[in-house]
């Protein structure tokens, strides 16, 4: 099986509690909770905001700055939200 990504930061979504929640209630595969709450985004932000919020919690997993920078600016625009 595929691993579900967050269609907005890239996150991996690999159990039940870190999808995010459809106006109803119900889970949402594409996007995580961080980011897709109650049927909308939790934040209104642009693509390069997004690469900032991101790179820190990639450096503080051990990836080193530049590497999380590049990779989120490659990955970013290939996914839902910013396609």
């Amino acid at each position: 099986m595929k691993e579900r990504i967050c269609q907005s930061c890239g996150m991996p979504m690999a159990t039940e509690e870190l999808l995010g929640t459809n106006q109803n209630g119900s889970k949402n595969d594409d996007y995580c909770c961080y980011c897709f709450q109650d049927g909308k985004f939790a934040s209104e932000v642009t693509m390069e905001e997004m690469v900032e919020i991101c790179v820190p919690h990639m450096v503080h997993q051990g990836m080193k700055e530049e590497q999380s920078r590049q990779i989120m600016k490659s990955l970013l625009p290939t996914l839902k939200r910013w396609a």
